[in-house]
């Protein structure tokens, strides 16, 4: 039988609106919606918060996250209220890392200033590419410029704390364009960076138009994967998890809740929930959600088997890996037992496995896909 973590969970906040639809983005959001909308989004949002708090009050939440879509299209008043309604209905910590994701086409000094006298204590800026051409050809509202100006009038408002995306494989991205991105992202000193490549998601303008991309090839994804892991290590970021790096102490504390499989909370449409084994399911209905429907549906109740395999899929993504003394706690079975396959792993050389822990090497996470599927499923 599964135990699980109870110590403290985390708050997705789902804002589904952006400036326009980035041209990879397969999330649930919409492009074009008026302050109307916004408002009564977020007056919905604040109804939602509170009647799940009737079902979730045994949980004490020490991340809230809002994610997008663009949050930063709202205004800090609409976050504002919302975080306040989390924290009025919800065991918050005091202490909570409370990130909101930007968009430096929707964030001016002004607003970051609110949003830190809000109490948001950590930005996740959309960086992508510090060079406007392969921005444009994402389909991004922003330019480099103005991801530099958004940094800088962050660091003004009192933000300590700033994760960078960036993106590779991305449409006409070469090696001299990655090294420009990368020196572009350490100058401006980021605490995190997430760095991850680039998926044709089917439903998406990309998707469509992909034998017609001017994608790098496969081997020039390696080897600008490669590129930007080296110079991020060598710059002092720890790469914790397959694709995001961290100074000592920054590592997502809401991220980690998802791969170390604690409970979370979702909220908004198209939001999922895990508490306990029950996984639950926001419809990415918005005229449902405006119209006060509950689309809140139980998406699955996980068997101990599933549970088993999903813990050690998300756990196996950490640098860390799977500490095999709290997976007999959660499970009541020896990991080693479970998954003997992981002994011949280690003889390649693409896993570690102690008597402690079973974790991928730097070789192992390139082919961690394949080695999972084979691991749990064949």
């Amino acid at each position: 039988m599964m135990k699980k973590n109870k110590a403290t969970a985390g708050l997705y906040l789902h804002i589904p609106f952006c400036l326009q639809k980035c041209l990879y983005c397969d999330f649930c959001s919409f492009a074009g919606q008026d302050g109307d909308t916004h408002a009564r989004y977020v007056e919905r949002l604040c109804r939602e918060i509170v009647d799940r708090a009737v079902s979730v009050g045994q949980l004490t939440f020490d991340t809230v996250y809002f994610g997008g879509g663009t949050p930063t299209l709202l205004s800090p008043d609409l976050l504002g209220r919302v975080l306040d309604t989390a924290r009025t209905h919800l065991c918050i910590l005091p202490d909570a890392e409370v990130t909101v994701e930007c968009n430096p086409a929707t964030a001016d000094a002004a607003k970051l200033s609110l949003l830190r006298e809000a109490g948001v204590n950590r930005l996740s800026i959309g960086l992508q590419s510090a060079d406007d051409g392969e921005l444009r050809a994402l389909g991004r509202a922003h330019t480099a410029k103005a991801a530099i100006e958004t940094v800088r009038a962050a660091r003004q408002a009192g933000f300590g704390n700033l994760s960078l995306d960036v993106m590779l494989g991305i449409p006409h991205q070469t090696r001299d364009s990655l090294d420009r991105t990368l020196d572009t992202l350490l100058s401006l000193s980021p605490e995190h960076i997430s760095a991850y490549s680039l998926i044709l998601e089917e439903g998406t303008p990309f998707y469509d138009a992909r034998d017609t991309l001017p994608l790098p090839d496969e081997d020039t994804v390696v080897a600008l994967t490669e590129q930007a892991f080296a110079t991020l290590a060598g710059a002092g970021y720890a790469r914790y998890e397959i694709s995001n790096f961290a100074r000592a102490g920054f590592e997502s504390r809401h991220n980690l809740h998802y791969w170390r499989m604690d409970d979370y909370l979702g909220v908004g449409i198209a939001a999922h929930s895990l508490i306990g084994r029950e996984r639950l399911q926001n419809r990415p209905d918005l005229a449902a959600y405006l119209d006060g429907e509950d689309i809140t549906e139980r998406e699955e109740l996980l068997s101990d088997e599933v549970a088993r395999d999903e813990y050690v899929m998300l756990g196996l993504r950490l640098v860390e890996g799977i500490d095999k003394r709290e997976f007999r706690e959660r499970f009541g079975l020896e990991f080693d037992a479970l998954y003997p396959a992981i002994k011949g792993y280690a003889r390649m050389g693409l896993m570690l496995d102690t008597p402690d822990r079973a974790a991928f090497t730097d070789k192992g996470f390139a082919v961690s896909n394949a080695v999972l599927a084979e691991m749990l499923f064949n």
